[in-house]
């Protein structure tokens, strides 16, 4: 490392725990980045900056002038050229010596194992479970961790997979959630500064992967909400799939009004889950309800939900709750817990309780 090299990263090399070896590690490594866009940016940016000797970039799209907004990677002068392009230009701006590697083409479960065979670690920027699923099946095929990050509205995720024999994500997350419960951006929003937070918390996930750090979240997920500034990390629970056969778990367990209204009187332990929109609350609620979670968040939210009593899902007909059901199902904690309270509110203020408005 020459003498100007050396002045770069004296800050790194500063640190007990890089030091200069860490840093000719850092160097010699090779990070693929999944998606050049609001998570990508940040953690390209960071990565860059940090010495990182071989950076590959997977992204097929163009610039929009719509993702300036989070993609800071990106000028107005980049707007209808490839991201991976103005990606490129932007990176060597930083470091000429840095190797780039593009790769304008989508990734998905027939080209992913090809196109992250040889990399030291994963950066997942991309925006859908298909992209997601096809990472983590290729990681665990090539024995590569990837650093997994979703972000929408005020809120983030974070964690590691595939890592020193640490869970993947479909132990976090089995099956994909019903498009109904995973909105885009476009449809949802994102406050742009909060990709950047996640992106370059990925970053950092990376470069500790890299040099062999401790303190990497595997086997965590870390939830971060900017609104009201609170962070959390939670422990994800899974079992090491060699040797055990996966059982079938039976979904879209239904509970009647009739069936909850004799458990209430029974006295039975029962957890009523309310996954409306917080203005139906105030129209409507059902007595003896323990928590209301508006159904997108519930995924983010599991650490929430009681595992050794009874969870009952509703909500105004039985479709949202549904959904939320099916998905709690399929997680081995709330195996054969979960049901559908049949009709939602609506059967309930029909055959139960008709003091309860209806809408």
């Amino acid at each position: 490392m020459d003498k100007k090299r050396l002045n770069r990263y004296s800050r790194h090399i500063a640190l007990d725990q890089i030091g200069l070896s860490g840093q000719i590690t850092l160097s010699e490594s090779v990070v693929t980045v999944v998606g050049a866009g609001g998570l990508g940016s940040p953690a390209l940016l960071y990565l860059a900056a940090a010495g990182v000797g071989e950076i590959r970039i997977i992204d097929h799209d163009e610039v929009d002038l719509s993702n300036l907004q989070r993609q800071i990677l990106h000028s107005e002068r980049a707007v209808g050229r490839k991201k991976i392009d103005s990606a490129d230009e932007r990176l060597k701006e930083i470091d000429q010596e840095i190797i780039i590697k593009k790769y304008p083409i989508r990734l998905d479960g027939k080209n992913a194992t090809e196109l992250l065979l040889g990399s030291d670690v994963v950066v997942d920027g991309t925006d859908n479970f298909d992209a997601r699923y096809a990472i983590n099946d290729a990681c665990a095929e090539i024995g590569v961790p990837w650093v997994f990050a979703s972000v929408l509205r005020f809120e983030g995720q974070v964690s590691v997979f595939n890592y020193n024999g640490g869970p993947n994500y479909r132990d976090l997350f089995p099956t994909a959630p019903p498009p109904e419960m995973s909105p885009n951006c476009a449809e949802a929003g994102v406050l742009g500064s909060v990709t950047g937070i996640i992106g370059s918390i990925q970053a950092t996930e990376a470069i500790k992967i890299i040099l062999r750090q401790e303190g990497v979240l595997s086997g965590k997920l870390l939830i971060l909400d900017a609104l009201n500034m609170h962070s959390r990390i939670l422990k994800i629970d899974y079992v090491e799939a060699a040797g055990i056969e996966e059982k079938p778990v039976e979904i879209g367990k239904v509970t009647t009004p009739r069936e909850l209204d004799l458990k209430f009187k029974a006295g039975e332990a029962v957890f009523l889950l309310d996954v409306r929109k917080p203005q139906e609350e105030l129209i409507a609620t059902i007595p003896g309800t323990s928590m209301r979670i508006d159904h997108l968040q519930v995924p983010s939210r599991l650490d929430e939900l009681p595992s050794d009593i009874p969870i009952i899902v509703y909500c105004h007909s039985g479709i949202r709750s549904g959904m939320i059901v099916r998905y709690l199902s399929n997680i081995q904690r709330f195996e054969n817990k979960v049901s559908n309270l049949k009709g939602g509110i609506d059967l309930w203020s029909r055959e139960i309780d008709s003091t309860i408005p209806r809408y």
